[in-house]
């Protein structure tokens, strides 16, 4: 079955999403996490990994949540930021695409980019390299509340992802997140239209408001 908002979240760019965002007052932009190729694009609702450094009395798992993940779902994973850690690599780059989901989001390292770029797989991180995360940390939870960026996610909040970064949609305020995009997207397409016609962006601008699409509410 489709979701339909994630639908919708998918024909918006993280730009517009992110004006709307501004305006209704919510931070939900995931700040450093670039894709690994700048043709990646990524919507799905996330599932959320948090990591910590290792206990060595009683040590935890890896990557074994890839295998209760499904078509369409976006790994979602905390590493608070550490980039000396890898969390993800090829075999799991490899499993995820295998099982058509929507791609990953890192806060934090992950290594072998090469098979992401080769499968097309989407992956989001604040950096690469190839040193491994394990017996350096391990999953301390999943499916709870994490943070991407300096943005709070929570499990099966849409994740949208494209060239400029990845914005982070909360589940509760999904429809008036998306109903403003849209508005803003809409306006912007009639800018361009009249630019084509011949009008100056002056004019152009203050048609549509345009200064006052991304003004937060009061």
């Amino acid at each position: 079955m489709t979701d339909k908002n994630v639908a919708r979240a998918a024909k918006l760019d993280t730009a517009t999403l992110s004006d709307a965002m501004d305006k209704l007052r919510i931070s939900g932009q995931c700040l450093g996490i670039k894709p690994r190729d700048q043709n990646f694009r990524l919507a799905g609702r996330a599932y959320t990994i948090l990591y910590g450094p290792l206990d060595a009395e009683k040590p935890g798992t890896v990557g074994d949540f890839i295998d209760k993940l499904g078509p369409g779902d976006v790994v979602a994973i905390d590493n608070g930021g550490r980039e000396d850690a890898t969390v993800w690599g090829d075999i799991l780059t490899f499993l995820a695409n295998k099982k058509g989901l929507a791609g990953t989001v890192i806060d934090g390292a992950c290594r072998d980019v090469h098979l992401c770029l080769s499968l097309g797989y989407p992956i989001y991180s604040r950096s690469y390299s190839m040193r491994t995360g394990k017996d350096r940390v391990q999953v301390d939870a999943e499916q709870v509340s994490i943070n991407i960026g300096d943005a709070r996610v929570n499990p099966g909040d849409i994740l949208r992802g494209d060239a400029d970064g990845v914005v982070c949609i909360p589940k509760s305020r999904e429809e008036e997140v998306l109903a403003t995009a849209e508005q803003i997207d809409a306006a912007e397409m009639k800018i361009r239209a009249m630019l084509e016609e011949g009008k100056t962006i002056t004019e152009a601008r203050a048609l549509m408001k345009y200064h006052s699409l991304q003004t937060p509410n009061k």
